[in-house]
Parts: structure tokens; C-alpha cells; sequence
């Protein structure tokens, strides 16, 4: 079976506490960057062992040398700054911390290889399908909207997005050069978007959340237009995971259709509480093109410790399987569990038996 799987997983996972150490010693000057890496390698090295050993087929590095993401690679791309940002903001429930605002102030472009060497050490780790993920091209847009892009640079949006494509095929191509055949696009967007509030803060930046659905689906396409053949390629949706919060409720009715529009393999897609909604949208996948695609159910959570019960998950499939035939359905966690440098708010103990409990269940449903 290709990617994605019956028992999958979005990506990040918890740093040791000795990882997180080395990476504050680092950016405080007292170790350098050889030193930062050896330690990252080891932890990369038991976080793969151990998946292998859940029997995960999709193994990643568990975004071990990143603060953030989506922030370590888009400040890779030329033409990007992170900047505080000084207008309206997404509000993280029950956080005061607000991440940077990736903001445009020169031509966008990728004049290098981007992650590729992260990539390449995960691949000469595992026997298993090396899994990389990086951020959609829509989160160069979505949190700044037109306010954070250059005016002078950029007076069309219509070349902005262009560059944006191009930028990301280049990158892309790099990864897929390095061996990846498995690439996920984390793209917060589509399920943000399906939150009133949103639309509102999208409003005050200059934009028409309406049509920002269809917008980033296209941006999307775009980018996946010289998409390496034997290359598999999701789209993860969630809203948001920073310390165990979250930013945007809603379900999915405002975005499916275009989400659904593009040329991806799979869809993980984030179902672990009512503030995702039914399963309803789902049936609008029957009426795609292309009857190969999947939906990975994010049932799951990362955001608690508790363990969800065997029966409750297989209640939840069934569920699903009244909109999308069970064979194109999958299973694993709502989201990551360590989608920034501080992780949520739970054990490793309890991440593990979370994947442990998402590979049980997919071999039970579908053997």
C-alpha cells in the first residue's frame, strides 16, 4: 500500500528534555553547532527505533531540528522575515505567546536546497518510508494576509503567488533529488478558515476569506505541478496545536470543496473534538476526480494524555464509513505532538501508546 497508510501519523513528535537542553545551550553560545547536531542525530535516531518498532511504515525525524513547523522553512525562503506581528492576530485559547509573522519584504524564491539534509539522515536511518513534512505554501499568506506582503514588491498578489509556486517546485524537486517519496504539506488554512473569527481577522488584513479557500488550493496545485512521478504527496489540516491549545473551531462545510480540488494523494484531517464538526463534508470526496484519494482521520489527540479506547475509535470509523467507503479511509492522530520547540501537554509515555494504540486499531479495522 502507498502512502498515506492505514496507520499513519502527521509528524512531529515530543523532544527529550536532553535535546531541548542542547538546543538552549546552542542558541545561548555554550555549545556549537557540530555539538547541537550530535545530540539531534542520537535523538532522531531512537525516535525512528521506536516507531519502527510501533510498526509505524511512515517514520519521520520528528521535526527534532526545528523551533517551529513552518518557521524554520519559510525563513529559508529568499524574500521572507520574521517579524512580531504588529496587526490583527489569531488568538491561541488560554496563550499569550504569539509566534513571528513570516512577512514579505523582498522576491520570493528558494535559491538553495531547503531541509534537504534533515531529510537525507532521517532516509539513511529507517528500512521504512521516510516521511518528510513541510508547511503549505498558504502559510506564506494566511496569518499576515495582504498586510504582511510587500506592496512595493508585490502591488499584484497574482505574482506573489507565482513566485511562491515556483519557489516551492524548486524545493520540492531537491527533496525528491534526496530520495523522498513522501511529502506532507502542513496547511493550518483550510480548517482555520472554517472559523468566523478567522474570517474577520482575514478581513482586517485585506483579504476575502471567501475566496482564500479556493486561493491556496490553487497556490497548492502550483506548486505540485512538476511533482516528481513515484512521489506521494498529503495535505494535514488542523486548528492549531501550540502547547495542548487551539486557534479555530468550526467544521470543515466552508472549505471542503476546495481543499477536496487538490492534486494530493490524502488528506489528514483533524476530527478529536466537535469543534471539527461531522464527518459530513467527507462525501463531497466521492465527487472528486480522482477516486484513489484518502482521508486520514485525525481521531486521536495530541492535546491530552488520556488514551482513547479501542471501541471508541472503530465507533468513530464506522462513523466515516456512512460518507467515504472504509478502503479509502485511514487512521492516526489529530495533529503532531510537539508542533513547536515546547511540546504539548502530555508524556512520552503517553505519545507512544497513542501511536501504539493508532496501529492496533488500523490493523483490527483493516487488517
Amino acid at each position: 500500500m502507498k502512502a498515506p497508510y492505514r496507520a499513519d501519523q502527521v509528524g512531529s513528535l515530543l523532544r527529550p528534555d536532553w535535546l531541548a537542553e542542547a538546543r538552549r545551550r546552542w542558541k545561548a553560545g555554550e555549545i556549537d553547532a557540530a555539538e547541537l547536531k550530535t545530540t539531534e542525530d542520537r535523538a532522531i535516531v531512537e525516535a525512528v527505533r521506536h516507531q519502527e518498532a510501533i510498526g509505524l511504515e511512515s517514520i519521520t525525524g520528528g521535526e527534532f531540528r526545528r523551533d517551529w513547523w513552518h518557521l524554520d522553512f519559510l525563513a529559508s525562503l529568499g524574500g521572507v522575515t520574521l517579524q512580531q506581528n504588529p496587526g490583527p492576530k489569531f488568538k491561541i485559547e488560554g496563550q499569550s505567546e504569539q509566534p513571528p509573522i513570516p512577512t514579505v519584504t523582498g522576491r520570493i524564491a528558494c535559491a538553495g536546497p531547503i531541509m534537504v539534509d534533515h531529510f537525507a539522515f532521517l532516509k539513511s536511518e529507517t528500512t521504512k518510508t521516510a516521511k518528510m513534512t513541510i508547511p503549505s505554501p498558504s502559510m506564506l499568506h494566511l496569518r499576515g494576509g495582504r498586510a504582511s506582503i510587500s506592496k512595493q514588491i508585490y502591488p499584484d498578489l497574482a505574482e506573489f503567488w507565482v513566485d511562491v509556486a515556483a519557489a516551492y517546485r524548486v524545493s520540492i524537486r531537491h527533496l525528491a533529488d534526496a530520495g523522498c517519496t513522501y511529502l506532507q504539506l502542513d496547511d493550518v488554512t483550510f480548517a482555520y478558515l472554517c472559523d468566523p473569527r478567522i474570517q474577520a481577522t482575514c478581513r482586517a488584513n485585506g483579504d476575502d476569506p471567501d475566496k482564500l479557500p479556493q486561493t491556496y488550493a490553487d497556490a497548492i496545485n502550483a506548486a505540485l505541478v512538476d511533482r516528481p512521478a513515484g512521489m506521494n504527496v498529503t495535505i494535514h489540516t488542523c486548528r492549531g496545536n501550540f502547547k495542548s491549545a487551539w486557534v479555530a473551531e468550526g467544521g470543515y462545510d466552508p472549505v471542503v470543496e476546495a481543499m477536496f480540488s487538490t492534486r494530493v494523494d490524502g488528506y489528514f484531517m483533524e476530527f478529536d473534538s466537535a469543534r471539527a464538526g461531522g464527518f459530513e463534508p467527507l462525501r463531497l470526496l466521492q465527487n472528486s476526480e480522482d477516486r484513489a484519494k484518502k482521508v486520514v482521520l485525525g481521531l486521536v489527540t495530541t492535546k491530552l494524555g488520556e488514551l482513547e479506547s479501542k471501541d471508541s475509535l472503530k465507533r468513530r470509523i464506522d462513523e466515516a464509513a456512512q460518507f467515504v467507503p472504509l478502503e479509502r479511509l485511514c487512521l492516526s492522530p489529530q495533529c503532531g505532538f510537539s508542533s513547536t520547540h515546547h511540546g504539548n501537554a502530555l508524556s512520552q509515555d503517553d505519545q507512544w501508546k497513542k501511536l501504539e494504540r493508532v496501529v492496533e486499531v488500523a490493523h483490527e479495522v483493516w487488517g
